[in-house]
C-alpha cells in the first residue's frame, strides 16, 4: 500500500454552529460545501491542504464521551492524541488566541527538533497543536 496523502479529520460534535464558529474565527479556515447526500448535521472547513469536517452528534451527549478528561501534565506537554496545524508565525497565533480569550493549555515549548509547540482545546475538548518550525 502507498499512502499518497492524509486527506482530513472527521470529528463529533456537540454543537455545529458553536464548533463553526471556532474553525472559522479562531482557526481562520475556511468552511467548503459537503456533499449533498450527507442528510446529517455537519461542516467541512479547510486551510491550505489541511482539513476538518465536522459530524454533528446523532444523540445528546455522544461528542462528550468520545473525548477523555486529561490530566493537566498531558494538556501541558502534548502527551494525548491531538490534531496539529502549521502556522508561519506562533508569536502572532498566541496573540490572536489572547484576543479572542482561547487558553493555551500547552506551551509554547520547544519540541526538540527546532520546533516551538502550543495546545489549545476547541469546543468540545478536542486537542488542536499550533506550531512554528522557525523555532
Amino acid at each position: 500500500m502507498e499512502i499518497l496523502d492524509m486527506d482530513h479529520a472527521a470529528l463529533v460534535v456537540c454543537d455545529v454552529e458553536r464548533s463553526r464558529s471556532f474553525y472559522t474565527q479562531v482557526l481562520g479556515m475556511d468552511e467548503v460545501p459537503r456533499p449533498v447526500t450527507f442528510r446529517f448535521p455537519g461542516a467541512w472547513f479547510r486551510k491550505g491542504r489541511a482539513e476538518f469536517h465536522l459530524i454533528g452528534e446523532a444523540e445528546a451527549g455522544r461528542a462528550a464521551t468520545i473525548q477523555p478528561a486529561y490530566y493537566e501534565r498531558e494538556l501541558r506537554r502534548g502527551y494525548l492524541p491531538h490534531l496539529a496545524l502549521e502556522v508561519a508565525d506562533l508569536a502572532a497565533a498566541q496573540a490572536h488566541l489572547a484576543a479572542l480569550n482561547v487558553p493555551i493549555v500547552g506551551g509554547p515549548q520547544p519540541r526538540g527538533d527546532g520546533v516551538i509547540q502550543l495546545y489549545i482545546r476547541d469546543p468540545d475538548g478536542y486537542v488542536i497543536e499550533l506550531f512554528d518550525r522557525s523555532g
